[in-house]
């Protein structure tokens, strides 16, 4: 019998403590639902799955979909056409208390419970967006959009965390896959019909936008559940069953940090989110360029909504391709760039006179939004270890706001109306990205034909945790490799999604 290398790094006798019949580790060091499933063995019936699986997504989907998030992101390319002005610098404003955000967001989140951090977080996010209204100068738009940034760190990292605790790695890319925006088109096409004195569209705009988030942030604290061992729309033997499907835990532990920031795919992950979303600049400033195509403002704002239903389409046929084709997602990743480099060519060879043309061009281009959504939740899936999880979420997250605020100062006056320098270094990022996604799919490849050539591992084959019984009797129970808390690394027997 091997040493049980404890995950943690902890080695005193109190935690971890060598047994006859197998090795013994404290329930810290396990994850945490392994204690309802502890001693459970047999196969998991396959309808008991598919029943859980079916009020998970009833549970927790319809909140995740909500487009209120996302969709206020997106309100300061709106209310730039409806009066706001100086988006560049509230725009870059917003990225950079994201970036610094970030991080302590991921650690209170680990901390917290994710669906009341979540809603606290919404809930001032509500507050802030609303509060725009009020704003006379920069000084007080800059206040609340570092807020804004403060608060959206919460949520995305949130979603991928949840996402790994309820759903399997095949599962979570067609999950995450929809957490995207519609309505806000609709929205700013009703807020430029609001005629009222002293009160402009954009500061109705961003009223309903913060009171529809306030809503949200309610509808969180009371629903959103926190990690299959306490969701409320599970029965106590159905968490089992949610636990059983896959692992998490929640405790913080330093090596695996240490590991994630010494992997290299962190890294390479990070450099792709932060070139793709230097284009992400065009969520300000697409309405802007819309217009200048020759569109009235009230046509600018109706035709905004085809974003939404474009990228919506193409996620949905992008995870649907990669949960049919198993080990596909670099690929389809890559394949999606293709149409979004076609319409950077249409916008830069096209004359300025073809509406209509150039207008389809924008949309192609939306298209490459898919390569960033299969890289979340692939990251996801091939990442183990609650706390290296964590970690590389929120330096991936954390070069998404690298790009985000850096991308803005592309868009310079001297450049209008072609914007041909912007349009050179958005067909660039679009070039380098899917190289990327092949380099990371040909490391993980290799790892794994390297793993599939080594001997059996079978050091945490025999591990156990101490519970009390009813009656106060100490006994220990057998659990399961799967519920270690392992990263991706230390369990040998652990295979990379491609």
């Amino acid at each position: 019998m091997h040493p049980l290398e404890a995950p943690s790094g902890c080695n005193s006798s109190e935690e971890t403590e060598k047994h006859a019949h197998g090795i013994a580790v404290a329930t810290k060091d396990v994850d945490t639902g392994a204690a309802l499933v502890a001693g459970m063995s047999g196969d998991l019936d396959p309808d008991d799955a598919a029943r859980v699986l079916k009020k998970i997504d009833l549970g927790i989907l319809p909140m995740m979909c909500s487009e209120i998030q996302f969709m206020d992101k997106a309100t300061l390319g709106s209310a730039a056409i409806l009066g706001i002005d100086d988006n560049i610098r509230l725009g870059t404003v917003f990225y950079l208390s994201y970036l610094l955000f970030e991080y302590p967001q991921n650690l209170a989140l680990q901390r917290f419970p994710v669906g009341r951090w979540m809603s606290i977080n919404i809930f001032v996010w509500g507050i802030a967006l609303a509060c725009h209204a009020a704003c006379t100068n920069f000084a007080g738009l800059f206040v609340a959009r570092f807020v804004l940034g403060i608060c959206e760190g919460s949520v995305t990292a949130g979603f991928m965390i949840v996402s790994s605790m309820f759903y399997t790695r095949s599962e979570q890319t067609s999950r995450v896959g929809y957490w995207s925006q519609i309505i806000s088109g609709f929205i700013s096409f009703g807020s430029l019909h609001i005629t009222t004195t002293g009160f402009a569209p954009w500061q109705w705009l961003m009223i309903i936008t913060g009171s529809l988030t306030l809503i949200i942030a309610v509808v969180y604290w009371f629903f959103f559940p926190d990690s299959p061992t306490n969701a409320w729309f599970l029965t106590p033997a159905e968490r089992a069953v949610a636990i059983r499907r896959l692992k998490e835990n929640k405790h913080f532990k330093k090596d695996q940090m240490l590991e994630a920031l010494k992997d290299p795919k962190t890294w390479i992950f990070a450099l792709f989110s932060a070139l793709d979303q230097i284009p992400n600049s065009l969520t300000n400033q697409r309405q802007i360029i819309v217009t200048s195509f020759g569109f009235s403002d009230l046509q600018t704002t109706l035709l905004s909504c085809v974003d939404g239903f474009v990228e919506v389409a193409t996620i949905w046929t992008g995870v649907t391709i990669v949960s049919r084709i198993p080990n596909s997602r670099a690929y389809v990743g890559a394949v999606y760039f293709i149409p979004a480099l076609v319409g950077v060519f249409m916008i830069e060879l096209l004359p300025w006179s073809n509406q209509v043309a150039l207008l389809f061009a924008i949309w192609l281009v939306d298209i490459g939004i898919t390569g960033f959504v299969l890289s979340l939740a692939w990251l996801t899936s091939i990442t183990a270890g609650h706390t290296k999880r964590v970690t590389r979420n929120a330096i991936m997250l954390s070069a998404y706001c690298v790009g985000n605020a850096l991308g803005p100062f592309m868009w310079q006056t001297q450049y209008k109306p072609r914007n041909r320098v912007p349009w050179v270094v958005i067909g660039l990022c679009y070039l380098i990205c899917p190289l990327l996604l092949l380099v990371i799919r040909f490391m993980l490849s290799r790892e794994n034909k390297k793993r599939d050539a080594e001997p059996v591992n079978d050091t945490f084959e025999d591990v156990y945790i101490e519970q009390i019984t009813a009656d106060g009797k100490r006994i220990e129970v057998k659990v399961d490799k799967e519920f270690l808390d392992l990263t991706d690394i230390q369990n040998r027997d652990f295979r990379y999604v491609l």
